[in-house]
């Protein structure tokens, strides 16, 4: 796999979430895990006509990633008792807070790198943008316009969906950092 990481490839560690065992221990290890959460959805809109969830990306410090899969798993109520008294970090939170809340899930407070980029005049707004300004990685973005619907997801799609959350959380000290001090 090509490396577009110019500070060293950066393959990111998660765990695919397709049943309720792994479901439900999914929720108690993200409980245990310090901090905000970084969540993420991956829709089909482009192939199916609603913006249902097809894929859920979750990351917390000291828990790790997951990416769930609603469709398989159903109701997702456990990650929401695990995760519902957190901030939540999204990017472009508007257009997944829907897809969020079909799955009644719902955060408490929101930090929204796209918000926070255009709050601070950055040039450019879109996540792979922003994580190239603020920790200087190059995210390959071919797989954001995929059939998420598609099963099984292809490895190469999880590696993406996973390192969209995974960096988030450092993102959002870095751009907090820049906002106070604006």
């Amino acid at each position: 796999m090509p490396c577009s990481d110019r500070t060293g490839c950066r393959v990111p560690e998660y765990h695919v979430v397709a049943d309720r065992a792994e479901f439900e221990s999914a929720a108690r290890t993200l409980a245990s895990g310090t901090g905000p959460v970084a969540v993420d959805v991956e829709r089909a809109s482009g192939f199916r006509y609603s913006q249902r969830a097809y894929l859920v990306q979750v990351y917390r410090r000291d828990a790790g990633a997951f990416l769930f899969d609603p469709p398989a798993i159903g109701d997702m109520g456990a990650l929401q008792d695990a995760i519902g008294d957190e901030q939540w970090i999204l990017h472009a939170a508007s257009q997944d807070l829907p897809s969020l809340r079909e799955l009644d899930l719902n955060p408490p407070s929101i930090f929204d790198t796209e918000l926070a980029a255009r709050l601070l005049g950055l040039p450019r707004v879109g996540l792979a943008a922003v994580i190239e300004h603020y920790l200087g990685i190059s995210l390959a973005k071919e797989h954001s316009a995929v059939d998420w619907s598609t099963r099984p997801l292809p490895e190469p799609w999880l590696r993406y969906a996973a390192l969209d959350v995974e960096v988030l959380t450092e993102v959002r000290n870095l751009m907090g950092a820049d906002l106070a001090a604006q």
